[in-house]
């Protein structure tokens, strides 16, 4: 596995464990379907939270966040759509919503988390 990915899994894995601690349930992690995948599905309390992580090791090449751009989000958005028709018994009733978290440093527990909610 590249170092990149080992990166990202590392972030994937410290978001999943915030999150958990902020009173999150996790739904589902890398969630695939035709249109692309998932990091992180959650339920926090009567929403289902779809979660883009970001994960950079420096700023060297940009703020973690400034790689989810408009494009970016509204193919996030058609992602959670299909994931609450995959799992309309998870799903019915509550507000979708997405998130992202950003991701910065070089391994954990050394990680700089920046939340964004409810991102449009």
């Amino acid at each position: 596995m590249a170092a990149k990915d080992i990166l990202g899994r590392d972030g994937e894995d410290a978001v999943a464990a915030y999150l958990t601690r902020d009173g999150y349930d996790i739904l589902d992690r890398n969630w695939r379907c035709a249109q692309g995948e998932v990091d992180i599905v959650a339920r926090d309390g009567a929403e289902i939270v779809v979660v883009e992580v970001k994960t950079r090791s420096t700023e060297l090449f940009g703020h973690p966040l400034e790689a989810v751009d408009a494009r970016k989000r509204t193919r996030l958005w058609r992602l959670a759509v299909a994931w609450a028709q995959q799992h309309p018994d998870l799903a019915r009733g509550l507000r979708l919503r997405l998130d992202v978290v950003s991701v910065l440093g070089a391994k954990a527990p050394a990680f700089r988390l920046e939340h964004l909610r409810d991102v449009r």
